[in-house]
């Protein structure tokens, strides 16, 4: 969910070479083994933490963290899936409530309720029967808008996903392919949500007539297309609207040389969709106790706080605090769209294929 590296590509279904189910490594150096000193995180490629921060937690544990990124979100679930009899480590982060159920589905976790568990917030709380994943941050897809454009041509920015398909903002939003990108695969369940099993498709037929530009990555539409970022700047994009994340704005604050006063970008908090993403104790993991150690850390206040300026998400632990410049700029959604887990299952797939069908016929 870091968007300073993330341009998820979402594998629909689990149709991946035979072979990876043969890749998971037996040796103590990639996975460790029972009573190994060494705990092995599988991850998407989008995993950041402070390097001190990983420092106290090896001493204080005693445990060595080795992290095996893993390729995007959805490869890197699927990956795991085919390789769980004979995994390549012993927890897996990253796996978020557009594929939570795939994952728990096909066995890919073992139970273990982390310590700190009672001080998660209740809506990020999932599988509290069996305790298969333990919930580590959240964020929310928007869509962002450039403001020196609205600025300058005396546009008021768009709010809703209502808005978008409003003739004043023809040809001015680029999103990700729904079936190659995680955030382009949660503005479609948004709007699945938002106007529901009967309503969505019609909604899409009208954003492509108000000239929606679909490209396949996040990278592509936030750092090539969009105007208001500062690699589209120089990328000389041309659209003002486009699918990211709620802390986008942050980001082009803190890695901005001078840091400006004011974010150039802002966020329509009515197109919003929540993202919660989880980690767990894979099943068959060779070392477990290193594992349950390390998600307990995750888990802890100090990794919580460590989280939003280095994976550019929010915590999901009560009372863990984020910066200044985060909450200021990057604020959560007060009302995103959400949907149940198995209903996501359930409709997934088809979604992605009517939609293929509406949007890139």
């Amino acid at each position: 969910m870091s968007i300073t590296k993330k341009a998820s590509v979402l594998a629909v279904g689990l149709g991946m070479v035979g072979t990876l189910a043969a890749c998971g490594s037996s040796s103590d150096d990639a996975a460790g083994s029972r009573g190994s000193k060494t705990v092995t995180l599988v991850s998407h490629d989008s995993w950041a933490a402070s390097k001190d921060v990983i420092a106290a937690f090896e001493k204080q544990s005693g445990y060595k963290v080795k992290v095996l990124e893993d390729g995007d979100a959805g490869q890197a679930v699927n990956k795991a899936i085919l390789t769980k009899d004979n995994p390549q480590g012993d927890v897996f982060f990253g796996v978020d409530n557009t594929l939570l159920s795939r994952a728990l589905d096909n066995g890919l976790f073992q139970p273990y309720e982390a310590k700190g568990s009672d001080q998660v917030r209740p809506e990020y709380r999932a599988d509290q029967d069996k305790h298969r994943v333990t919930p580590v941050d959240s964020g929310d897809i928007c869509v962002n808008y450039d403001k020196a454009y609205f600025t300058k041509h005396g546009l008021t920015p768009p709010k809703s996903f209502d808005d978008l398909i409003k003739p004043e903002y023809k040809d001015l939003l680029v999103t990700e392919n729904a079936g190659s990108s995680s955030p382009g695969l949660g503005f479609l369940l948004g709007t699945a949500a938002q106007y529901g099993d009967e309503g969505w498709e019609g909604y899409w037929k009208k954003l492509e007539a108000n000239g929606v530009k679909v490209v396949d990555s996040w990278e592509q539409a936030y750092n090539e297309e969009f105007s208001g970022s500062a690699g589209g700047k120089k990328a000389k994009g041309d659209r003002p609207l486009v699918v990211s994340y709620a802390s986008s704005p942050p980001v082009e604050v803190v890695y901005a040389d001078p840091q400006p006063d004011t974010a150039p970008t802002g966020v329509a908090d009515g197109t919003c969709f929540r993202q919660v993403e989880y980690a767990g104790l894979l099943s068959n993991a060779k070392n477990p106790e290193g594992g349950k150690a390390l998600l307990d850390f995750l888990l802890g206040k100090t990794f919580q706080e460590d989280m939003p300026l280095n994976m550019f998400v929010y915590p999901v632990r009560e009372g863990a605090q984020v910066p200044e410049v985060f909450s200021k700029f990057g604020p959560q959604a007060k009302d995103p769209q959400t949907l149940d887990p198995a209903k996501i299952a359930d409709h997934r797939d088809q979604w992605v294929k009517s939609w293929t069908s509406l949007v890139l016929k």
